[in-house]
């Protein structure tokens, strides 16, 4: 199984950029895809990007499309989220899950790491 850790959460003022980290360990971890989500307490889970295990991109939330970039380190097993130009909307729990390929659908992704809080406010 692997295990996932996510941090880099903090308080951010709007406009202002955050890096999330995902820590992943496990038997082969380089070998899959990683996606970040988010939500709010009382409304569904949001998709906001993934990364396959090549290095392939897929975004999958048209709010922050421009916005959120996601790239890895397979020697540091750390897959990244950067924030930029961030908005009073974008507060949320931020979570990292692993999947053998990148979906839009929550359900194949089998590993969640617990998540980490993203706060925008002036």
């Amino acid at each position: 199984q692997l295990q996932l850790v996510e941090s880099g959460g903090g308080l951010v003022q709007p406009g202002g950029s955050l890096r999330l980290s995902c820590q992943v360990s496990g038997l082969r971890s380089d070998r899959y895809a990683i996606g970040w989500f988010r939500q709010v307490p009382g409304k569904e889970r949001e998709g906001v990007s993934c990364i396959a295990s090549s290095g392939t991109t897929v975004n999958l939330g048209d709010s922050v499309t421009g916005r959120f970039v996601t790239s890895r380190d397979n020697a540091k097993n750390t897959v990244y989220l950067q924030m930029n130009s961030l908005k009073t909307e974008d507060t949320a729990v931020y979570r990292c899950a692993a999947s053998t390929f990148c979906h839009g659908e929550v359900n194949w992704y089998v590993y969640w790491g617990q998540g980490t809080q993203v706060t925008v406010s002036s």
